[in-house]
């Protein structure tokens, strides 16, 4: 979901011992940096979501391309959901390691740029492959529940190969963890919502934070970067709560709240005829 962490050479934050959480995969990792390098990923992903959903008669209104004041609204409770908790998580972290954050001196509008083009790029890309088209169709296919299920275990097999830990049992377990987690909220998003804007609001605010806020990813120092009077090793039981816990409970009270929402509100239809102003779909089983 991120790119590689830059980490300087007297700052250590994390316990090594443990696997970064989502946003941060290991220095040997690579995160398909084609996808976030190039600027017109996303109008391709579109537009070959377009044309296969134009063979079935129906179009980009079932993958929530529609009601843009809602899913505008939809995108920016995203946003701000899955970046405060990236916030919270880093001021955690800093906070017990004896770290502070202090402005990027080299920080510049060019950096600026590039940082939000790659996250921008990177998520369409990873949006509308694990949650787009395809996520639709096993919707259809599957089921509701069994479809998110799918669409989070293949995000997270797919984050072993761009954080380069295949093979590695230990962080590939920590990675399908997180990653899935996310995964599943994010389908699950799209699943309730009956629309992209939401998981790609929710993925968006988590690495704005991550990599443009806090510099932690493959486009280099940003905003904030961390600094300390003397390197110091946070115990397990801290690094576990910022790389586990607390990623962990973003995507445990995002899908509640979809649960409550869903309950409340009863579940509105998504059929074969496309979308409705409800948003979520029709199946004999909720994610």
């Amino acid at each position: 979901m991120g790119g590689n962490r830059e980490q300087s050479a007297e700052y250590q934050l994390h316990d090594e011992s443990i696997i970064r959480l989502p946003g941060e995969p290991s220095e040997g990792g690579v995160e398909l940096r084609e996808a976030g390098s190039s600027s017109v990923i996303g109008p391709i992903l579109v537009f070959l979501s377009w044309l296969l959903l134009r063979f079935e008669g129906k179009s980009l209104v079932v993958l929530g391309f529609d009601l843009p004041l809602r899913r505008a609204v939809e995108f920016l409770a995203g946003v701000g959901c899955a970046g405060l908790f990236a916030t919270f998580k880093y001021l955690i972290q800093g906070y017990w390691s004896g770290a502070y954050w202090e402005l990027n001196p080299t920080f510049s509008l060019s950096a600026l740029f590039e940082g939000l083009r790659w996250v921008t790029n990177s998520v369409l890309y990873e949006e509308l492959v694990f949650r787009g088209y395809l996520l639709y169709q096993a919707i259809r296919f599957l089921g509701a529940r069994r479809a998110c299920y799918l669409s989070a275990a293949v995000f997270g097999v797919y984050h072993w190969f761009s954080y380069g830990v295949l093979g590695s049992i230990v962080p590939m377990v920590f990675v399908f963890l997180l990653t899935g987690a996310f995964g599943l909220m994010l389908a699950a998003a799209f699943t309730k919502s009956g629309s992209l804007a939401l998981p790609i609001g929710l993925h968006m605010g988590w690495n704005l934070v991550v990599i443009l806020l806090f510099s932690d990813g493959p486009v280099g120092p940003q905003l904030l970067i961390a600094s300390a009077p003397e390197a110091v090793v946070v115990s397990t039981a801290q690094a576990l709560t910022t790389n586990l816990v607390l990623p962990l409970l973003l995507p445990a009270i995002v899908l509640w709240s979809l649960h409550r929402k869903l309950y409340r509100n009863g579940a509105m239809i998504v059929g074969e005829q496309g979308g409705t102003s409800s948003g979520t779909f029709e199946e004999g089983e909720s994610a």
